[in-house]
């Protein structure tokens, strides 16, 4: 099961998040929610506003922090806000204002559980087992 948060519309150029994003892909979840405050981009305010809400988002499910992972992060880019300023001669420099799109999915650790079901194979195994070991210790 994953647990996916999004936010869109983010008016910071991908290519400013992409840095923080690959700091913190190798992390674990609190990890990155002890470290991005200090680290000192613009980029890493907004990536932590989006992990705390996949974490609360998991927290609805009802799944414990400490089975969450960081799966995947994507930054995308949104729409361009088109600008200029005009210059001589009537004419203008395009600039370009980027917007981006931040995606944190998260993943869960499957806790492994002993199976105590056993198969027939291995029932009748144990038997054997438990027959060969009352002939060799009986005296006849």
């Amino acid at each position: 099961m994953d647990i996916i948060s999004t936010q869109k519309f983010i008016r910071l150029a991908p290519k400013k998040i992409r840095p923080v994003v690959s700091l913190v892909k190798k992390m674990k979840l609190q990890e990155v929610i002890e470290k991005l405050p200090f680290v000192n981009k613009k980029g890493a305010e907004y990536l932590l506003k989006v992990v705390k809400s996949a974490c609360a988002n998991a927290k609805n499910r009802g799944i414990s922090e400490d089975l969450l992972f960081i799966k995947e992060i994507q930054v995308s880019e949104g729409p361009r806000l088109k600008r200029g300023i005009p210059v001589s001669k009537g004419q203008w420099h395009p600039i370009i204002k980027r917007m981006s799109h931040i995606r944190v999915i998260l993943g869960v650790k499957e806790v492994k559980k002993e199976n105590k079901k056993q198969t027939k194979k291995e029932n009748v195994k144990t038997l054997e087992n438990k027959k060969k070991t009352v002939k060799k210790g009986s005296k006849k």
